[in-house]
């Protein structure tokens, strides 16, 4: 019977190879390691079917030592090759994760590729420890290579803004134009500065209360010698002619009449042919209104003239020159007779009418006209010639006239709804003591007229010759400061006309265009914002006093001759 793996054998036994005393469950010689008993048939076969296995056999094991079967497979790798891979795995997962947080916090990289380096190869064995060699009948497996990671392109980060460009400081903006909404001229006659708003003006009503109601522009110049001439500046921004300096005894048509680069009619003549551009045609294309209310247009009825848009025909002596009895009204007065595009449309006989209509008008806002052009007759325009014989003249002549008008203006809708009353002169006397042909801001070389004799060298804004004279401007509106004087600003019939179309957004004609000629801005419309209203303004004309007193600090206010300074605006933008 085969020896068993029991433990009941004497316990005095010996060993079999030394002779050392073994105990009764003692199966190895701790002395020389011989086995006590033989490995039991069941666990020897399954050795003896495992593939041979370089191991050391156990010392005195001599079943053990003839059997090379393994004490592991032999694909799996040596604990320091295992040790070093998962190393490797390790260092490879911190660089993605170093790789991917740098990438997000970097906006000029748009892709990075991530590469693990290759494991490193493992240290030799040193000798004595080297594990025994696989035998030639089973050779050991080569370690698997780790995979090296395919790069991982990361996504492509926004683009950032640029950064803006600085800007410059910002300069302020003039303050816009006022919302007027209705432009009431009242031209006089033949006035100059000091005998309509000076210190002996002999009209009271117009130099000291109307004067204590507005602002006054003490340098304001008509622009040529001439009613009829500076009245067709105000409407067109045409220069003058001979004829119509002389307000055009015969009512002949400009000849040749060729356009200028500046947008002039050239010739002599006085009636302007239909491609001529005017402000009343400038605010009826844009949907705007206008009224001429001349004084006394309907008195020649019975002398076969017409009730409205009165004009002589062409080619023929202009019948109405002066004035007569029970009929003052004069053709030189009423300058929108001489434009073609009026006389030859049905406006003309619809808004050229008499003075008689402006107080119906006034009734509605909506009724009265964006532009309304008053003009009194030559009886009350306040020119130094008197009306008729051995009645006065001068301003004095049209105070009933402004009494009459001023007021019913005032109180009318039209007026609190944005108005704007503008009194001035057509020119200042040509002749007599108080002759007057200066010129302000733009005195270009009229192709019309002969260049005019330079009496003295300019020193500042205005010349000594070319114009009209200076003549002054009153406004009187909820925009403009009551009892103000403004004598920085320089002006004339073409500023007028410019400021009108920058009002109403309209095209600049003729002189109106030039560069430098400035509308009115800030400067002139100058009332407080807590005042700027018809109801401030009321307010401020009912504690207006009309002494002389009053009248007396208005005028030491004013310029009494020309500064030889170039303010031209002083303060004002000097841009369009």
């Amino acid at each position: 019977m085969a020896p068993t793996d029991d433990h009941t054998s004497d316990p005095t036994t010996p060993c079999g190879e030394c002779g050392e005393p073994l105990a009764a469950d003692q199966r190895y010689c701790l002395k020389c390691g011989e086995r006590r008993a033989p490995v039991h048939a069941a666990v020897a076969a399954r050795f003896a079917a495992s593939p041979p296995q370089a191991r050391k056999p156990l010392p005195g094991d001599g079943v053990a030592a003839a059997v090379t079967a393994p004490l592991m497979p032999t694909w799996m790798p040596s604990p320091r090759a295992a040790a070093l891979a998962i190393l490797a795995m390790l260092g490879l997962g911190v660089l993605l994760g170093s790789a991917g947080q740098e990438l997000a916090q970097s906006a000029g990289v748009a892709t990075i590729l991530v590469e693990s380096p290759p494991p490193a190869a493992p240290e030799e064995p040193a000798e004595s420890q080297a594990e025994p060699k696989a035998s030639a009948e089973a050779p050991a497996t080569a370690p698997v290579p780790l995979a090296t990671p395919a790069a991982l392109p990361l996504e492509e980060p926004a683009p950032q803004p640029e950064p803006e460009p600085a800007l410059p400081p910002e300069i302020p903006e003039e303050p816009g134009l006022p919302d007027v909404r209705h432009v009431f001229v009242i031209m006089l006659g033949e006035n100059g500065f000091e005998e309509a708003f000076g210190d002996a003006a002999p009209a009271p009503y117009l130099a000291d209360e109307l004067a204590s109601e507005g602002e006054l522009l003490p340098n304001y110049y008509a622009v040529s010698g001439g009613s009829l001439a500076n009245q067709i500046a105000l409407l067109s921004g045409q220069g003058p002619t001979p004829e119509t300096v002389a307000n055009c005894p015969t009512y002949a048509e400009l000849s040749p009449g060729t356009v200028s680069v500046e947008g002039q009619a050239e010739g002599s003549g006085c009636v302007y042919p239909p491609e001529t551009p005017t402000l009343p045609g400038q605010l009826a294309g844009a949907g705007k209104t206008w009224r001429a209310y001349v004084e006394d247009i309907g008195n020649g009825v019975a002398a076969g003239q017409a009730a409205s848009c009165r004009h002589p025909a062409l080619g023929e002596a202009d019948p109405s020159p002066l004035p007569l009895a029970g009929d003052a009204y004069v053709t030189w007065r009423n300058p929108f007779v001489y434009f073609r595009s009026l006389t030859d449309s049905p406006e003309c006989a619809e808004n050229d009418v008499g003075l008689d209509r402006l107080a119906a008008d006034l009734k509605s806002a909506k009724k009265t006209p964006t532009l309304s052009y008053i003009a009194p007759n030559a009886c009350h325009d306040g020119g130094e010639a008197p009306c008729l014989p051995d009645q006065p003249a001068g301003p004095l002549e049209a105070e009933a006239f402004l009494r009459d008008v001023v007021p019913m203006i005032q109180k009318s809708k039209a007026y609190a709804d944005g108005g704007l009353i503008a009194i001035t002169s057509t020119q200042a006397p040509q002749t007599g003591p108080h002759a007057d042909s200066s010129s302000c801001c733009v005195s270009p070389a009229y192709p019309n007229l002969p260049a005019p004799v330079e009496e003295a060298p300019a020193s500042g804004p205005v010349k000594a010759s070319g114009g009209g004279g200076r003549v002054g401007m009153l406004l009187i509106s909820p925009f403009v400061e009551a009892g103000s004087v403004n004598e920085a600003t320089y002006a004339n019939h073409y500023s007028l006309l410019l400021t009108i179309e920058e009002l109403f957004g309209l095209e600049k004609l003729g002189y109106a265009n030039e560069l430098a000629l400035t509308a009115f801005d800030s400067s002139v419309f100058n009332a407080p914002a807590e005042t700027g209203s018809a109801g401030g303004q009321a307010a401020s004309r009912s504690s207006s006093a009309t002494s002389a007193s009053t009248r007396a600090a208005i005028s030491s206010r004013v310029a009494r001759t020309v500064s030889s300074d170039w303010p031209f605006g002083s303060g004002r933008s000097q841009s369009r």
